[in-house]
C-alpha cells in the first residue's frame, strides 16, 4: 500500500470473490454497491488517487452538488461496506485471465505488494489521467486556477479574466463555453490555427485572440497571475481553461488484453466498450471515465450501476446453468 493510501482503512483481501472492481471512484463504487446489494461478494481495489482530488468540490450532480470529493468517496465506501462489499487500498500490478471453471471465466488480480485474488468477473473503473500541455507552472494550479470543465468549475470562476489555452480543435468550442461565464476572455492559439470563420465568430463574441506562443504560467503570492509569452510580454489572467488530453488509466491491465481506441483530434485514448460496459473480453466490463472520457461524476456513477447490474444478471444465469448441469448429472444413471 502506498503512503498516499495508508491513512485509509483497508479491508482484508479474500482469496476468491465473485467480482473484482478495479478503481474506487464513482463508477467503481456504484458498480460495487449494486453487486453487494444483490448479495454478490465484491472487492473494490482502490489506488487512492482519484482524478478530482485537486478539486475543492464536485459540481453538476443534483443533491450532491458542492460536496467535497473526499466526502463523496467516504460515503460511497461506507455504503458498499454496509452491504458486505470490501474496499482494499493498493495498486494493481497485474490482471489476467485464469483457468475457467466448467466454462465459467476466472481472473487473477495481483497487487503491487504481492497479494492476489481470483474473481469470476472484473469491472474496470480506473478512470483517466488528464495530460496538460507542457507549459511550465501550469500543473501547479491544476484543479484550482487551471481548469478544464465549464460545468465542473465554471460557476466558481464566473466574471473573472479567463484565458483559454488552445491544445486542439476542441479548444474552439471550449472558448464558446467559457465565454458564457465571463465577458473578459482571451484565446491563446499557442501554435494552433484559426480560420477566418472562427476569427469572425470570436470577434462577434468579443473573444480576444493572442497568437504569440505561451512560455510559462506566472504566479504571484501563490496564486495564478497570468501567462508569460515568448516575446516577453505578460498577459494577466486569473483563470486558464485548457482542454486536456484524456488518457484512460491502464496500469497493470495489459494482461486482460482489452481493446482500446483513440478519439478524434488527439483528444485521448479510451477502453472500447459496448452496451452496459461490456467488452470484447468475456467476463470483463468497463465503466466511467476509463471508457467515457467526458463523463462527469453523475454519469460515471450511473454507468457503474448499469455495469454492476448487468454483471449480476449474467452471473445469475451462469449460476442457474451450473445448478441445472449438476442436477442433471446427479439424476443420470451411472
Amino acid at each position: 500500500m502506498s503512503a498516499q493510501t495508508s491513512r485509509y482503512e483497508s479491508d482484508t483481501l479474500p482469496a476468491e470473490t465473485d467480482v473484482v472492481v478495479i478503481g474506487g471512484g464513482a463508477a467503481g463504487l456504484n458498480g460495487a454497491l449494486m453487486l453487494a446489494r444483490s448479495r454478490r461478494s465484491v472487492v473494490v481495489i482502490d489506488s487512492g488517487t482519484p482524478r478530482n482530488a485537486p478539486a475543492a468540490a464536485m459540481h453538476g450532480f443534483i443533491v450532491l452538488d458542492g460536496t467535497p470529493p473526499p466526502e463523496i468517496l467516504k460515503r460511497g465506501r461506507r455504503q458498499v461496506r454496509e452491504y458486505g462489499g470490501r474496499i482494499v487500498f493498493g495498486e494493481v500490478a497485474s490482471a489476467e485471465p485464469a483457468e475457467p471453471v466448467e466454462g465459467d471465466p476466472r481472473f487473477t488480480v495481483t497487487l503491487a505488494d504481492g497479494r492476489g485474488v481470483t474473481a469470476r468477473r472484473v469491472l474496470v473503473a480506473t478512470g483517466l489521467r488528464d495530460v496538460l500541455p507542457e507549459v511550465p507552472g501550469l500543473a501547479e494550479h491544476w484543479g484550482h486556477s487551471v481548469v478544464h470543465c465549464p460545468y465542473c468549475h465554471g460557476w466558481e470562476v464566473r466574471d473573472q479574466p479567463i484565458g483559454v489555452l488552445a491544445t486542439s480543435p476542441a479548444s474552439l468550442h471550449h472558448a464558446l463555453l467559457f465565454r458564457q461565464l465571463t465577458d473578459d476572455l482571451v484565446y491563446f492559439t499557442n501554435g494552433t490555427d484559426l480560420d477566418e470563420d472562427t476569427r469572425a465568430r470570436f470577434a462577434a463574441r468579443s473573444i480576444r485572440i493572442v497568437e504569440t506562443e505561451v512560455q510559462e504560467a506566472v504566479e504571484e503570492d501563490g496564486t495564478l497571475a497570468g501567462l508569460r509569452l515568448a516575446d516577453g510580454t505578460f498577459a494577466a489572467r486569473r483563470v486558464i481553461a485548457v482542454a486536456t488530453q484524456l488518457q484512460a488509466r491502464t496500469e497493470g491491465l495489459d494482461g486482460l488484453k482489452l481493446p482500446m481506441e483513440d478519439l478524434p483530434d488527439n483528444m485521448g485514448r479510451r477502453f472500447a466498450s459496448a452496451m452496459a460496459g461490456t467488452t470484447d473480453v468475456p467476463g470483463v466490463w468497463v465503466a466511467g471515465n476509463a471508457t467515457d472520457l467526458t463523463a462527469q461524476v453523475g454519469a460515471s456513477a450511473a454507468a457503474g450501476a448499469l455495469a454492476g447490474s448487468h454483471i449480476n444478471a449474467l452471473l445469475a444465469t451462469a449460476d442457474t446453468d451450473a445448478a441445472l448441469a449438476a442436477a442433471q448429472a446427479a439424476n443420470t444413471p451411472a
